[in-house]
């Protein structure tokens, strides 16, 4: 069973955009795939700090 997904639409600056793309394809994935990734562990630090 897939995940589930929320389809949304986000404006980014284009340096940010650029660099993130250049990431996604360096590491195989698609932006979308990529951006997905770093929120989570974005979010996973957070969490961790908020237990420490």
């Amino acid at each position: 069973m897939k995940p589930l997904k929320t389809r949304i639409s986000i404006t980014i600056d284009d340096p940010i955009y650029q660099r993130i793309k250049g990431l996604a394809e360096y590491d195989d994935r698609s932006v979308s795939s990529y951006i997905n990734l770093a929120l989570r562990e974005h979010l996973e630090r957070l969490d961790r700090k908020e237990e420490e």
